[in-house]
């Protein structure tokens, strides 16, 4: 067994227990559990993409706004 088949197996063992854990403690099927973390980290990617690009914009704003003259005829 290869060094890579190895990781996945350890990672689908011990990653796939935890919700079927939390699935059986909420009393739920463990693929909707899986799907709810699916679709939250699509959301949160999201979330955090567009902060990232409103920043960027405030911050090129900011830059056209306050840029320094260096003398009075650069206006």
């Amino acid at each position: 067994m290869s060094f890579i088949n190895k990781i996945k197996y350890f990672f689908e063992k011990h990653g796939f227990e935890v919700s079927s854990r939390l699935a059986e403690r909420l009393g739920m099927r463990a693929k909707n559990v899986r799907l709810f973390f699916i679709y939250i980290s699509f959301a949160t990617l999201g979330v955090s993409f567009a902060l990232y690009l409103t920043l960027a914009f405030l911050l090129k704003l900011k830059d056209l706004v306050y840029t320094k003259r260096s003398s009075v005829f650069d206006l």
